[in-house]
């Protein structure tokens, strides 16, 4: 994988640089790399890895937090010099397609991590390599992750980056939203404080 191009990008948030990342210049879903104006990778940087949610990111689906991270983590990393890494692993990495099938097992009553078991996937699929490779190539080696997962973490500690420190990313459940955050916060550990 290899930077394919990027342009500066003025956005609600502050002045932005985009990067795209993928392993041939005709691919049409790359990796993206957002680094806010005043990064300075002498020092840790503060970082968002997101994995995408066309849902929730895009659509404003209140059945997950995802989109609200994103908008918060752009407001954090604009304010302060840093970089939100958005990988394109949609559905905890099973996909669009997959995870419309899961919200539907959800309405019948499975949570999250059951409803992607039933469809024959792991309950998070996601992978972080592409983001240490990004983190690479920007020459970072220390970054404040703004995260509330710890296998996240754990994925990024294993790595030749430097994880400093972790910046909690906590966004008030909607009704909606509550029984899938209870699910990630008692099931897959993710430290959100409900």
């Amino acid at each position: 994988m290899q930077r394919q191009a990027e342009a500066p990008i003025p956005s609600q948030y502050g002045q932005f640089t985009m990067l795209a990342y993928s392993d041939t210049v005709f691919e049409h879903m790359p990796h993206i790399a957002m680094v806010a104006a005043g990064f300075d990778n002498t020092k840790p940087v503060p970082v968002r890895i997101h994995s995408e949610c066309m849902t929730g990111d895009v659509f404003g689906s209140r059945r997950c937090d995802c989109g609200e991270q994103l908008e918060e983590s752009l407001r954090m990393v604009g304010e302060n010099g840093g970089v939100i890494i958005y990988l394109r692993q949609e559905g905890r990495g099973i996909g669009l397609i997959n995870k419309l099938k899961a919200y539907n097992l959800q309405d019948m009553g499975f949570n999250t991590a059951d409803a992607n078991t039933h469809l024959g996937f792991d309950v998070d699929a996601r992978q972080y390599d592409a983001a240490i490779s990004i983190l690479q190539d920007l020459g970072i080696e220390t970054i404040e992750l703004i995260t509330n997962n710890p296998a996240k973490v754990k994925a990024l500690q294993d790595s030749p980056i430097r994880v400093s420190c972790r910046i909690p990313l906590i966004i008030d459940p909607q009704n909606d939203s509550r029984d899938y955050l209870e699910t990630k916060q008692h099931l897959m550990g993710h430290l959100l404080g409900l």
